[in-house]
């Protein structure tokens, strides 16, 4: 499960990092410390027309091209990696719609016998990080466009597994040109790409329990806390 996350880098370092060329748009998005489903969020393509990357604002909850009601993306947020290539939601997508979500860090929450703690989840070189994502674009009955995007999960490593039985694909630059498409693949190495991320090269810390109410936005919701005794 992924549902919240932060990114309050600045578009012009995103465009940096994920190599976008200047001249390709700059979206207009505001930072965000608490990023949940249905929230946009600049996500990561490769336009094979004219041979480059581009950064679009996406909504966060994938709706399929067939489906009848927008509402299906509240159960698509998250993509599971196994068997991800059959599954009517995302097969297609996965084929020719794959992209990159940058965050600056997603939140989990893990269970205590006083209840959840959340903990933010980072790069241990507190970097962008970029997570595997597919994107869909659907059409409403009254012929709305809606793009929209769900971040694929995996099996967790040693460090997300203390706090829950999924995580975020994380995948590294070396591998962006295969999974934008930039480069040719092929079904079982993409595959191959969905694995959990070195438990080493993360770390996570434990956050204020305001960041479970989305109305809650600002910088002191990804600062250390005391764990309670």
């Amino acid at each position: 499960m992924c549902g919240r996350a932060r990114l309050s880098s600045d578009v012009s370092e995103i465009k940096l990092v994920f190599s976008i060329p200047p001249h390709r748009p700059t979206p207009n998005i505001a930072p965000s410390w608490n990023v949940a489903p249905t929230d946009p969020l600049p996500i990561v393509r490769y336009d094979a027309k004219a041979g480059e990357r581009s950064l679009d604002v996406m909504r966060w909850g994938l709706v399929p091209f067939w489906a009848k009601d927008i509402k299906v993306g509240f159960s698509n947020i998250n993509a599971k990696a196994e068997g991800i290539e059959g599954k009517p939601a995302f097969r297609e997508a996965f084929q020719r719609r794959r992209c990159l979500v940058p965050v600056d860090n997603f939140y989990e929450w893990k269970k205590t016998a006083t209840g959840k703690q959340p903990y933010a989840i980072a790069l241990a070189n507190r970097r962008l990080m970029a997570l595997a994502g597919l994107w869909e674009t659907w059409r409403s009955p009254a012929g709305e466009r809606v793009h929209s995007f769900a971040i694929i999960t995996t099996t967790p490593n040693e460090l997300c597994a203390e706090l829950h039985d999924r995580m975020p694909v994380v995948l590294g630059p070396q591998v962006w040109p295969e999974w934008l498409g930039e480069e040719p693949t092929d079904l079982p190495r993409l595959k191959a790409l969905l694995a959990s991320y070195p438990a080493e090269e993360m770390m996570c810390w434990p956050v204020s329990a305001r960041v479970g109410n989305v109305k809650n936005n600002d910088p002191s919701l990804i600062e250390q806390v005391a764990l309670a005794e």
